[in-house]
């Protein structure tokens, strides 16, 4: 098959609004933009790949798009090459079919690969100077990439065996993504994918690929464990104490700490009465054993959320039975991709032109990112906020309880069980990996009664139902709201991070840096998690981004230390707190993993991603207190 007929077997089954956006920087042609061929909007999450166009139009649209990249192939340079902030918008808006905001221009071309967030010039640091990283996760790959881009000294503690973090240790039955991977994955590393939403093999061979493909493997300790770091107001450094593979225990010292160990551990394990005593077998599913096996078993699940959703579809008909313990309803978005394979083509596309896969990847970022955040402001005048939180938060619900009454079929029986009666997206919005249809399996049994205790082989439930069986699997998620949990930090002042924070109240200005912790950044910290949805992969190659500018500050200031100045951090947080007031997760009666004992959201974001791009593109050096290095007492 010659170049040209595989673009063009591509291009037949291409998604059109990414198509015409790549004629568009081609060609130069802008009339690509207008009637017959601008894209209606998409419903739901789905790829809109006909753009909701007409046959006849779709056919003229992919006839010039065969043109247009057999030409740039052939050395035709772009006519378009780098859009201007306020041509990206308007292109965006039309591939969306949907206004999208002045001021996601620059933004935009971030994720385009216009403006780098891969760190793209040396650091001049001093010699001696280093950096410590946490984790080899997704953020610690991140930011191990761009310090070795920079030329800047660093040594990685990773507690397991590998990279990739979560998705090293999450082993259960249909383990994967519920955003789409080609999102799921950094701007600068991309990857051919095998499927749309792929599952954690795949997930995790992508990231031992990121830390070969860019030779940060050599930098990563691994099976070693940091058990405390303190910082050195003499030296302006922070003491690293960490436990070896052997078990013995040394001291690393360096400039700048970066903890990436991430907010997915510990396991949370709910507080049941005789849950340690259950007398068949028992996991959580964070810690799914390598010879766990749920065949021919009667199998009790505590839990519905995320993990549960998909555990419970992928073992259904290898059990006996499967009874569900369910403590509150969760909303579930369909997802017209699930398990679908990427056709080859289209992986040849991807692969080849990375225009295509660019605007691809943008598309997504819209669709799961910000396009709904509007939606998830309270409107004070709406007349039904026990159910709501304005008309189009409304809609999203009358549609998200049409989808379940199609998936549920004739168990109308099962709906006040699984309709929730609080605001869409309250929660963690969840993907449906066939949920309600596995609901209609004769094995499988759903309990909203709560639990009183455990007895022997058996979950009791407080209506006095009395539920036995082989395995207990508890998919209870982590404990989010203890962020930093696995090992001790002590700051400037001699307090340990942990008593600064309390139980459960962690802040951060910019969810990243902490007064009287100086040189110290903490990835997907408090207040990061977009909770309206979408990828945080690109949330922390924001951070990474900033906290590389502060390294780049630091060599060519010659400073020793940064510490955040209190009164930036404390009116961060008000102004945090101030705006999570007018979103859904402060609604009344509302009861989510996002808030602590106290009622304040710790979790979630309150901004949008153009938001918090905005916020961290620059380092302002005038919300920190700075000191020369070598030079503590000149502060």
């Amino acid at each position: 098959m010659t170049d040209r007929e595989r673009i063009a077997e591509a291009i037949a089954i291409a998604n059109i609004p990414t198509l015409l956006m790549g004629l568009v920087q081609m060609t130069g042609d802008r009339s690509w933009l207008e009637k017959p061929y601008r894209p209606k909007r998409g419903r739901g999450v789905g790829d809109n790949d006909s753009g909701g166009l007409s046959e006849e139009v779709q056919q003229e649209i992919r006839d010039a798009a065969v043109e247009a990249i057999v030409a740039w192939k052939q050395g035709k340079p772009l006519a378009l090459p780098e859009p201007s902030d306020a041509e990206l918008v308007e292109m965006l808006s039309a591939a969306m079919g949907e206004r999208v905001p002045e001021e996601y221009g620059e933004f935009t071309a971030a994720q385009l690969g216009q403006r780098a967030m891969l760190w793209d010039q040396k650091i001049p640091v001093p010699e001696g100077f280093k950096v410590i990283v946490i984790g080899a996760g997704a953020s610690g790959l991140c930011t191990a990439v761009n310090l070795k881009a920079a030329g800047v000294p660093f040594e990685v503690f990773e507690r397991r065996a590998t990279v990739g973090g979560v998705w090293q240790d999450n082993r259960y039955p249909g383990a994967g993504v519920d955003t789409p991977n080609h999102l799921y994955s950094f701007s600068f590393a991309p990857y051919d994918w095998s499927q749309y939403f792929v599952l954690r093999d795949e997930l995790h061979d992508y990231f031992e690929d990121v830390a070969d493909r860019f030779e940060v493997r050599q930098h990563i300790r691994f099976n070693t464990d940091v058990i405390a770091a303190v910082y050195n107001s003499d030296s302006q450094c922070w003491d690293v104490r960490i436990r070896n593979a052997d078990g013995s225990e040394e001291t690393r010292s360096a400039n700048v700490l970066i903890s990436a160990a991430g907010i997915f551990n510990p396991p949370a394990f709910p507080d049941i009465p005789g849950l340690d005593g259950f007398t068949g077998q028992r996991w959580h599913s964070a810690e799914w054993p390598a010879d766990g096996n749920v065949e021919g078993k009667r199998v009790l699940m505590i839990g519905n959320g995320a993990s549960a959703m998909q555990i419970g579809p992928e073992i259904q008909n290898q059990v006996e039975s499967l009874t569900i313990f369910q403590r509150s309803p969760h909303w579930a978005s369909p997802f017209e991709q699930f398990r679908k394979p990427v056709p080859e083509p289209l992986r040849y596309l991807l692969n080849e032109v990375p225009l295509y896969r660019n605007w691809y990847r943008m598309r997504l970022g819209w669709t799961y990112n910000d396009r709904v955040y509007d939606s998830l402001q309270k409107d004070p005048d709406w007349k039904h906020p026990e159910r709501s939180l304005n008309a189009v938060n409304d809609a999203h619900r009358a549609y998200f309880v049409d989808y379940i009454k199609t998936e549920l079929g004739d168990r109308t029986d099962l709906l006040d069980k699984v309709v929730p009666d609080y605001p869409p997206f309250g929660k963690r919005l969840l993907m449906d990996n066939g949920w309600y249809r596995m609901l209609r399996n004769p094995k499988v049994t759903l309990v909203d009664s709560s639990i009183e205790r455990i007895d022997g082989d058996a979950v009791v439930t407080r209506d006095g139902e009395r539920h036995a069986g082989d395995v207990l699997l508890i998919a209870t998620g982590f404990n989010v709201l203890q962020f930093l949990s696995t090992y001790d930090l002590v700051g400037r002042s001699g307090r340990n991070l942990r008593d600064v924070w309390g139980a459960d109240d962690a802040t951060a200005y910019l969810g990243t840096v902490v007064p009287d912790f100086p040189n110290f950044f903490t990835l997907y910290g408090p207040n990061l998690q977009p909770g309206h949805g979408g990828s945080f992969i690109f949330v922390a190659e924001m951070q990474v981004r900033y906290t590389m500018q502060m390294i780049d500050a630091m060599a060519r200031r010659d400073l020793g230390a940064v510490e955040c100045r209190p009164d930036v951090h404390d009116r961060y947080i008000e102004k945090v707190d101030a705006t999570h007031e007018n979103m859904v997760w402060t609604h009344p009666g509302m009861s989510t993993y996002y808030r602590n004992s106290r009622g304040r959201v710790v979790v979630n974001s309150p901004y949008r991603n153009v938001d918090f791009f905005e916020m961290t593109k620059e380092v302002d050096l005038d919300d920190y207190i700075v000191e020369p290095r070598g030079r503590p007492e000149a502060a």
